[in-house]
């Protein structure tokens, strides 16, 4: 079964010659190639590259859903 890797979706290299030399590797940073694109991508999420569509919530809503989290 040959199943082709799609490529690294930050730098857009291609996956597969990690998968050729060691399997674990490409597992490890998937569905990145390297630690490198694994870490740009959670920044552009810390520094809002990316988000969610949707009104942002207020303070008063996001108080609420952690007192109704404690509470069960």
């Amino acid at each position: 079964m040959t199943s082709k890797l799609r490529p690294c979706p930050i730098c857009k290299k291609p996956r597969d010659q990690w998968q050729a030399q060691d399997g674990a590797e490409a597992d490890r940073y998937a569905p990145f190639c390297s630690s490198r694109c694994r870490d740009r991508d959670l920044s552009q999420w810390f520094g809002d590259g990316y988000s969610v569509p949707g009104r942002a919530a207020l303070p008063e809503e996001i108080a609420a859903e952690v007192t109704r989290g404690t509470e069960e």
